[in-house]
């Protein structure tokens, strides 16, 4: 994962790795804003400036913008996360600069037509609707408010719907004004490409972008707790989760560790325990979810009603079991065989490569090489996994459900089952 960078004076980072053997280029522009920089007026504005700023620019239509990526075999797309927005589009070797012509255009040159503004409303509220119509899915939303209540971190991507039917072209330009600035970005381009000509294409777009962000980040903090809703739907869905570590933390790769330990795949405790002996559940797995203050270790479980007092207990167990015991060499060396081979095998994506590498310089500032990396992992040991285990599952739980629940171990009972 060899990478260049080069820093605009303006501040803007610019960073490639070059594969001369392919034929397309991964590129893509990365902010860091998104959920959690918002405040509760104007939470989901993230999400809809991703959508609107597809929408027309002075030079091209929002059919223009589709056609002129398609028309030469390309495909792009956008996202937006707690703490990340990402432009990003993947094209032939040839078509690269056109490809970041029209991902900055969009950025810089964004018009916001009321006629597109309308639609795109209606389409994120039928982008809501649709979230909270999928369990599996808003269940986690309902996790992240419990974690974190009252504060960004704790709120939707999406927004409520009346505060996106209040969003208009001023709101939107006083987000960019605000959260979109050399400082945050950075443009990165994996594939066939050479460092210089990359840097070239973007210099003439953006060297005189504004330099500093006028955001104010909010304080993130862990708080757990209870949720439920009562649904009349066929399966029950259960998060449970505790405080975790965020990005920067020297425990980070230790808790991916104990993630593949406990509940990372189909040989993980938590899939043998609760799926393969008990078939209380068809999925179940653990999960890791690092921010930049704060992080979370989640257990997701779909499940009968019914079963809920039975499955809550066995996760318990194993939970208190991989607290109070060192796991096995061969559960360590598998964990740790996992989490290498999922980098390793990320990085023969040229789209999975951008995306990683843009994050890193984002979150650390600067590149991290497979290697160091590697290391890292490799430097963890069983005694380490015990002690974060204990550090995790110690802090006061995070537990949503969400189904057609009737009985189920209240707060305390879990509380008490965890200890």
């Amino acid at each position: 994962m060899d990478s260049q960078i080069t820093t605009l004076a303006n501040g803007l980072r610019i960073i490639t790795s070059e594969h001369p053997q392919l034929e397309t280029v991964s590129l893509g522009i990365w902010v860091k804003t998104g959920s959690a920089y918002e405040n509760k007026n104007n939470n989901g504005i993230s999400h809809f400036l991703e959508h609107m700023s597809f929408k027309g620019t002075k030079t091209r239509t929002a059919l223009q913008i589709s056609e002129e990526i398609e028309d030469v075999g390309g495909q792009s797309n956008a996202y937006t996360s707690r703490e990340f927005t990402a432009y990003y589009a993947k094209m032939m070797k040839e078509n690269a600069e056109l490809a970041i012509d029209v991902l900055t255009d969009s950025i810089l040159n964004s018009t916001f037509p009321e006629e597109e503004l309308i639609k795109e409303r209606e389409v994120v509220i039928q982008e809501i609707k649709q979230t909270v119509d999928t369990p599996d899915d808003i269940v986690f939303d309902y996790f992240q408010a419990t974690a974190f209540p009252n504060q960004a971190l704790g709120r939707s991507i999406l927004g409520p719907e009346e505060t996106v039917r209040s969003f208009n072209r001023q709101t939107l330009q006083d987000y960019i004004s605000s959260n979109y600035a050399a400082e945050n970005m950075v443009l990165c381009a994996v594939g066939n490409i050479r460092h210089q000509d990359f840097v070239n294409m973007v210099a003439r777009r953006m060297e005189d972008f504004r330099c500093k962000t006028n955001f104010t980040t909010e304080q993130q903090h862990y708080n757990g707790g209870f949720f439920l809703e009562r649904r009349p739907i066929e399966q029950s869905h259960l998060v449970l989760g505790f405080r975790a570590y965020p990005y920067k933390d020297e425990r980070y790769y230790g808790m991916a560790i104990l993630s593949a330990v406990l509940g990372g795949g189909m040989s993980s405790r938590l899939f043998q325990e609760i799926r393969e002996k008990r078939g209380l559940a068809y999925s179940v797995y653990s999960f890791t979810a690092a921010h930049t203050q704060e992080g979370l270790f989640g257990v997701y479980a779909g499940t009968g009603a019914k079963d809920i007092p039975v499955l809550l207990p066995v996760v318990a167990d194993e939970i208190k079991k991989i607290r109070s015991d060192l796991i096995s060499d061969k559960e360590f060396s598998r964990a740790k065989m996992q989490l290498k081979a999922s980098i390793k095998m990320g990085l023969e994506s040229s789209s999975s490569t951008a995306e990683l590498l843009a994050r890193q310089n984002l979150i650390y500032g600067r590149s991290l090489s497979v290697e160091e990396i590697i290391a890292k992992i490799d430097k963890v040991t069983k005694k380490d996994i015990c002690q974060i285990a204990n550090e995790i599952f110690t802090t006061n739980p995070t537990y949503a459900l969400l189904g057609a629940v009737d009985k189920y171990p209240e707060y305390e009972e879990l509380q008490k089952l965890l200890a």
